[in-house]
């Protein structure tokens, strides 16, 4: 083989070895900042396909309904505890800031933070559920699976 030709080579395997390296990263840095959809089901049970549970740590979004009688307020801070369920059961979420002017139990939430020990999810932002309008797609099909059984049957069980 030729040195011109031998240089190409070289050339060509340089390029394709940085292109897949650069698409590694790519990948990589998507996978670390997507945030998957769960219910409160789901975080305690598994998806329903793979059954796979939420790893603590994990970024997550879960929506559900606040669940009546949860809420609880710190006097002194912006600091709010409250739970969220559907049909197959209740998390509880922690967050500190300001509310959205819709949010109030028996509403439905989303809810975007990440999981800590104990099913407790520490909320970075909640969207409260404005109308009836527009939900989106994966939001509605989850509220109308999992969202089945009043709230009275959760606030029995936690009695």
């Amino acid at each position: 083989m030729n040195p011109r030709r031998k240089n190409r080579l070289w050339v060509a395997c340089a390029v394709l070895v940085g292109l897949a390296l650069t698409i590694t990263l790519v990948l990589y840095a998507l996978r670390s900042s997507i945030d998957l959809f769960y219910t409160p089901g789901e975080i305690l049970y598994g998806k329903r396909e793979t059954q796979q549970l939420p790893e603590v740590g994990q970024r997550l979004r879960v929506g559900g309904m606040v669940l009546p009688g949860s809420v609880k307020r710190d006097p002194d801070s912006l600091k709010v505890s409250f739970s969220i369920y559907d049909a197959e059961g209740e998390v509880d979420v922690t967050y500190e800031g300001i509310l959205p002017d819709l949010f109030r139990e028996g509403q439905g939430v989303v809810v975007q933070g990440e999981l800590e020990t104990g099913n407790r999810v520490q909320a970075k932002e909640v969207l409260a559920k404005h109308d009836e309008n527009y939900t989106p797609p994966e939001v509605k099909k989850a509220m109308e699976e999992n969202h089945r059984r009043p709230a009275s049957v959760y606030k029995d069980n936690a009695s």
